[in-house]
């Protein structure tokens, strides 16, 4: 479509045709946010110990038939031990109180009877529905990766899917599917089949998210389509986000929270005829008269006068230079090879870190609906900071101070007194401030780095990398059951390991962004001295053009 934007040029800037596609495309994302991490609710664990059965015990026997342990420097009842019951009754039958024994000396054994857990916080999670702790624990991180597995499949197919059958209706049937999926993940009577449906959520969800963010793309004038794929599609996702956790607070039981997300995409059905298909789709297809007719009524609604022929001839598909090259030419000489390396640890490294951070705000101390809610705030001055910086600044050192912020803050949790806990949960905020900024540059110095024949390439290989930190994120999160310093100190040590390694990219601000593979191969380290024959300038600009054609998603 190299003259797409030269034929539809009298369509200006501005309007009302752009204005109201970018709200609405906007407000899609809003349910990205809703959907995205409703999993920090429903897969929370409450606060549990072993059920004693009702039988003659006294009140003060119950009570004492759970040990204590010491817990991050605290104790707290035993979530799954317990004194032997056959020897508790004994001792209660001979008339001994909990004081004439030394408990310390009876014999435990596990929780045989099942689990008794507070309802203070929730009132009901698929953890406390299914049992899902001790030895049943694991099942919590991985059902969270299957959502995040799906994320991988789906981002993988619905690019071919979109281009076969068109933005609009990929766009529309993801949403549907993924309302119907988590109305029937609502009424899952087992954990396996709740994690099956958990695992089309999130192909569905990564397909709307990506479908949404090309259509805009594709439909909207050049000046709101870099707000939109900057500003616009993440902060109505940290909208979304904001909210979840006042509707989590309002609706505590997880089928209910469900059918809830569920029901409210129901207010999207209308969109169905008020967004358009993208026409530079509808010319790829030789759809001449179609896209010519969204285009004639974008005029009009932008009042302005359409020329006679729009389109001077049918457009077809262009089969895309950079389909001409595999994964192999990412990887087959040193230097694409040392980039892709070290972008590739980048992603994962930031993956783990944001997603880390964003599954575990249940798990901190104080209000966890609270401590979700401050955690999508964070996620906003950090979008807005971090798109100013990058018209104005170096990417590489940008984004090591930004992963440095990051990763630095995990690593001097460790160092805050249990007592202090509003400190720790300032400090872990500063480092979700530092993910999220890092989550925004890389996405586009990645872009920048890679020539325009590899470029797709190149960042469809880093969104794998990245799909596979965000898998593993949870199960990172999961050794806090062990040490709840452990998962800051592996994602901290991470984040500045990446950090190191970001610096041994070249720099690419004020740069074209290179073509061929070998302009790409001039790029020099950073202990090199740049190439002068570069043309400077407007490569920023360029960028900023550009990049956003290609796919950011946080869900």
């Amino acid at each position: 479509m190299g003259n797409y934007d030269e034929d539809t040029a009298f369509l200006g800037q501005k309007g009302t045709f752009f204005a109201l596609l970018f709200f609405l495309l906007n407000a899609i994302y809003i349910s990205t946010g809703f959907h995205g991490l409703y999993i920090v609710f429903a897969g929370a664990s409450p606060s549990h110990h072993c059920q004693i059965p009702h039988t003659n015990l006294s009140e003060e026997w119950t009570r004492a038939s759970v040990p204590e342990e010491m817990v991050s420097g605290r104790l707290q009842p035993s979530r799954c031990w317990r004194y032997s019951l056959e020897m508790v009754r004994e001792l209660s039958a001979r008339g001994q109180s909990p004081q004439d024994v030394n408990l310390t000396q009876l014999p435990q054994e596990r929780c045989v009877d099942g689990w008794s857990y507070s309802t203070e916080i929730y009132h009901s999670t698929i953890v406390s529905e299914w049992d899902l702790v001790c030895d049943s624990e694991w099942m919590v991180p991985f059902t969270t990766s299957t959502l995040y597995m799906g994320y991988l499949f789906g981002s993988l197919v619905s690019g071919q899917l979109s281009d076969r059958f068109g933005r609009k209706k990929v766009l529309f049937t993801s949403l549907a599917a993924e309302a119907l999926l988590i109305l029937a993940q609502s009424f899952s009577r087992s954990w396996l089949l709740f994690c099956l449906l958990y695992f089309f959520i999130g192909t569905f969800q990564i397909s709307l998210y990506i479908t949404a963010f090309v259509l805009g793309s594709e439909v909207l004038s050049k000046s709101l389509r870099v707000l939109f794929t900057t500003l616009g599609a993440f902060l109505h996702y940290c909208i979304g986000y904001m909210v979840l956790p006042w509707m989590a607070f309002a609706v505590r039981d997880w089928r209910s929270l469900l059918r809830v997300l569920s029901g409210l995409t129901v207010v999207y059905v209308p969109l169905w005829w008020l967004i358009p298909e993208s026409p530079r789709w509808l010319l790829s297809q030789g759809r001449v008269l179609e896209s010519e007719a969204i285009v004639r009524e974008a005029a009009r609604k932008n009042k302005v006068p359409a020329p006679e022929v729009i389109f001077s001839k049918p457009e077809v598909k262009e089969a895309s230079q950079s389909s001409r090259y595999s994964v192999l030419d990412v990887l087959r000489n040193r230097d694409i090879r040392r980039t892709t390396v070290l972008c590739l640890l980048l992603w994962m490294a930031i993956n783990i870190g944001y997603f880390g951070l964003s599954l575990n705000t249940t798990n901190l101390s104080g209000d966890p609906f609270l401590n979700c809610f401050l955690s999508a705030v964070t996620e906003v001055p950090a979008y807005i900071v971090s798109t100013f910086l990058l018209k104005s600044c170096p990417r590489r050192p940008v984004l090591s101070a930004f992963l440095i912020i990051g990763g630095g803050f995990l690593l001097l949790l460790q160092l805050i007194p249990d007592r202090l806990h509003w400190l720790a949960l300032a400090v872990e905020m500063a480092g979700k401030f530092g993910f999220t900024m890092s989550f925004t540059v890389v996405y586009i110095y990645t872009a920048e780095l890679y020539p325009t024949v590899l470029r797709n390439l190149g960042i469809g290989m880093c969104s794998s990398a990245a799909r596979i930190g965000s898998i593993t994120a949870p199960y990172v999160i999961f050794l806090g059951t062990f040490n709840k310093y452990l998962p800051y100190i592996l994602m901290g040590s991470l984040t500045i390991a990446s950090s190191i390694a970001n610096l041994f990219l070249p720099e690419t601000f004020g740069k074209v962004l290179p073509e061929t593979l070998e302009q790409m191969q001039k790029c020099k380290s950073f202990i090199r001295r740049d190439n002068p024959s570069v043309e400077e300038g407007k490569g920023a600009v360029i960028m900023n053009q550009h990049t956003h054609t290609h796919t950011h998603t946080h869900t």
